[in-house]
């Protein structure tokens, strides 16, 4: 945890906290009184605000040097900050020469201007910087792009940030432009050509992807989708289960390409299980977007599993956050009641009492919640035997009587179902087996032919 000390604006990170290797950075939570009289049972204290964007400034290894909680009265709709708050921060901005502060709020492209101008250095908002993790976390050409249309997006409005020249009229080839034609509008054009380029790139990756899902349903396998805050730590929950590599660390945004992989209940049956980006409080609508290709994986599960850091102080107002963004990937309270489970991780920092407490609160919950540790494998065949669990509920049993020499059928039933019984005479073989609708009707239809 970093280490502050009051000043008289707010909180100091001190030189001991922890550090990046790279620009020297200034970390600025602007504590709203006005937001924080309204925020309910979510709202997070300015202290917790003001370790996660330092999380955030740590993972692309900005050197944090010191981090303020600013309490404001009153936004400046030109500047954010009142002229008193420039000043003091001005100060700090010089005197331990820092290259970049990062705003832990939305600025306007008028309002970031102002700021750069003011203070002399870059200038990030809360945006800008989740945008920067992901464009350097990318790894597959898919994830580049969804990156790269989500920082166009954003940059459109914040051309007039990026330039000099922008006022200087050009004569232009026919190409380029027309008469007349500023440079800004240049520039701006050719970025929604290059926008147009990747959505219909993109466009591409969805049919393909609903293809990839199309020949899966075939199979069909049950999908389990990951999802949850960032560093909740779902990466070693997909790790552990499938025994993976996939990049763990005690980092915001360590996964950003979705990894699937198959795995076996303790029944038997097969799934495959699905390890998605972490949310984030307000996380950028332009990634939401962007990243809808992805994000569909989790529409089309037939379990979700919410994975929470049980021990964060945060951890309510976190659920609040991913429960927020799957509403607006178009999941309902209904649909979220019948297929997601919570998993409770990180149970290992808790000590006796707040387990006690989560244990009475996970035996009286009318929906499926898990207590583990990804790290121990606490917990871990409960997890499994919850989910084979929950599937189960969208399966009937159904009596199927064969002949003990249809082998193909037998093997397909223990392989595409659950066997609750089987019964065997010299001339018969009766199953109660628990198929899902999908595998029922192949059933019938491989029998038919």
């Amino acid at each position: 945890m970093t280490e502050y000390s009051a000043n008289s604006g707010g909180a100091t990170l001190s030189d001991n906290g922890a550090t990046g290797g790279g620009d020297k950075c200034l970390v600025v939570h602007p504590f709203v009184k006005s937001a924080a009289s309204v925020g309910g049972t979510f709202a997070r204290t300015p202290q917790s605000r003001l370790d996660e964007i330092t999380g955030l400034a740590l993972a692309i290894d900005l050197d944090v040097v010191q981090g303020e909680i600013v309490p404001i009265s009153e936004l400046k709709s030109n500047s954010y900050f009142g002229k008193g708050t420039i000043e003091r921060l001005s100060a700090i901005i010089h005197g331990r020469d820092v290259a970049i502060v990062l705003v832990d709020t939305q600025l306007s492209p008028v309002q970031q201007r102002n700021l750069e101008r003011e203070w002399d250095c870059k200038v990030l908002d809360r945006t800008g910087i989740i945008l920067e993790i992901f464009g350097e976390r990318a790894r597959t050409k898919e994830g580049r792009m969804q990156v790269e249309l989500a920082h166009l997006t954003y940059q459109r409005s914040r051309l007039v940030r990026s330039w000099t020249h922008l006022e200087r009229q050009r004569g232009g080839a026919g190409f380029m432009g027309g008469p007349g034609e500023t440079q800004i509008e240049t520039d701006r054009r050719l970025i929604d050509q290059r926008i147009t380029r990747l959505k219909k790139s993109l466009k591409e990756v969805k049919r393909t992807r609903e293809l990839h899902r199309k020949s899966r349903r075939k199979v069909p396998y049950p999908i389990i989708a990951l999802v949850g805050y960032t560093n909740a730590g779902k990466s070693t929950i997909f790790n552990k289960l499938t025994n993976s590599k996939v990049l763990a660390k005690d980092q915001l945004f360590a996964t950003l390409d979705p990894t699937m992989r198959q795995i076996e209940l303790p029944s038997g049956r097969q799934a495959i299980l699905s390890d998605t980006v972490g949310f984030i409080s307000d996380l950028p609508h332009e990634l939401v977007e962007s990243f809808h290709a992805t994000l569909e994986e989790v529409l089309e599960a037939n379990i979700i599993v919410h994975v929470r850091d049980i021990s964060h102080p945060d951890n309510v107002a976190q659920k609040a956050d991913v429960v927020s963004v799957l509403h607006e990937l178009g999941l309902g309270d209904e649909i979220l009641e019948e297929t997601m489970i919570e998993a409770l991780n990180k149970i290992d920092a808790l000590d006796e009492s707040e387990l006690g407490v989560l244990e009475n609160q996970a035996a009286r919950s009318k929906t499926p919640i898990l207590l583990m540790s990804a790290i121990s494998g606490a917990g871990v065949n409960d997890f499994l035997a919850a989910i084979d669990e929950q599937l189960s509920r969208f399966m009937d049993v159904i009596e199927v009587n064969l002949d003990p020499g249809d082998g193909k059928s037998l093997s397909w039933l223990y392989d595409h179902g659950e066997v609750v019984s089987r019964e065997q005479g010299d001339d018969f073989v009766t199953l109660k087996v628990r198929l899902s609708d999908e595998n029922k009707m192949r059933f019938n239809q491989m029998r038919e032919m």
